[in-house]
């Protein structure tokens, strides 16, 4: 059997550990023949026009890049032009048309960041974090016009350490791709894939961030302080307001006690500075001032004490998951 003529339609990184693996030992299953991503961009404090990584990755092997600003008749007849057997999309950035979905022989595929039906929508990695998962993972669907709702076909899973940020999740997500398409492809080929709805009743959704998000509650419970600064780390970063100053929490653990007021600190043991909350001990092991690095809490007190009985001012925490998709 000839290897699959397969388009890729992403923006991000995550996307580089699977294309890698197409490029190589997956060659023998599907061919890239081409790449559609976003427009470059500015980045960075230079705001430098760019190419994102996957463009880069595409260039270097010589394939086709179409960065279409939306996707008119013009680029949908670009993309039948390729003859793809199957599209792969992935953290793509666009939302895509009926026509255009239903282009490829054997469909359009998306690998959403998620065990869906839960956290449908743009944030699926950090929201199960700072929602206090244990478990996260990549889910292989068909795509449909509504919000990552389409059948899916399988589930690769990820456990989720206690010390796991977002970006170390991300990274065994980017991973975690390779086993679930390389076993997948040839039932896809050869037009046995079983797909099977979602459960409905159990979807949640999640929305991209702003900064308002860093926000934290002290009189939450310690745990669940602790799971939203990994999980929205690095951005858009939890903090709390030291003489004046914003201080970014970079990693925190919970612990047992009780006793103190929520938001007051109870000065630091050798992995990290002690608050009390709601309910335990949040202790938080990665700080930043403004204009400097983020530090083990050791060394960032070091240069930068927080006094025992230091009460840190709680704020709101908006809600990141709903059980209808958030408005724009």
């Amino acid at each position: 059997m000839n290897p699959l003529r397969l388009v890729f339609l992403g923006s991000d990184a995550i996307a580089l550990p699977l294309l890698d693996w197409l490029a190589g030992e997956g060659s023998s299953a599907a061919t890239v023949v081409a790449v559609f991503t976003q427009p470059d961009r500015a980045v960075g404090r230079g705001q430098k026009v760019q190419p994102n990584a996957i463009k880069t990755w595409a260039l270097t092997r010589g394939l086709q890049v179409f960065q279409p600003e939306k996707i008119t008749d013009d680029v949908r007849a670009q993309f039948a032009g390729l003859g793809a057997d199957v599209a792969l999309v992935m953290a793509y950035g666009h939302i895509l048309r009926d026509d255009f979905i239903g282009t490829p022989r054997l469909g359009m595929l998306n690998l959403h960041t998620s065990i869906l039906p839960k956290y449908r929508g743009a944030s699926p990695i950090q929201t199960a974090l700072a929602s206090g998962e244990r478990e996260s993972g990549v889910s292989l669907m068909r795509i449909v016009r509504r919000l990552d709702a389409g059948p899916v076909a399988a589930v690769e899973r990820v456990p989720i350490a206690p010390l796991d940020t977002a970006a170390e999740i991300e990274v065994k997500l980017g991973a975690a791709c390779v086993p679930l398409v390389a076993r997948n492809l040839t039932a896809l080929a050869g037009g046995t894939l079983a797909f099977a709805a979602q459960d409905e009743r159990a979807a949640t959704f999640c929305r991209r961030f702003e900064k308002e998000d860093g926000a934290l509650d002290f009189a939450a419970s310690a745990a669940a302080l602790a799971a939203r600064i990994n999980g929205l780390f690095p951005w858009p970063a939890c903090r709390a307001e030291v003489g004046g100053q914003p201080i970014k929490f970079g990693l925190a653990d919970s612990l047992a006690g009780s006793g103190s007021a929520p938001g007051e600190v109870l000065g630091s043991d050798p992995e990290g500075l002690l608050i009390g909350t709601g309910a335990g001990v949040l202790r938080v092991r990665r700080l930043q001032r403004p204009g400097g690095r983020m530090l083990a809490a050791a060394e960032f007190l070091r240069g930068w004490p927080i006094v025992s009985g230091t009460r840190l001012v709680s704020r709101a925490m908006p809600a990141l998951v709903a059980n209808a998709p958030f408005r724009p």
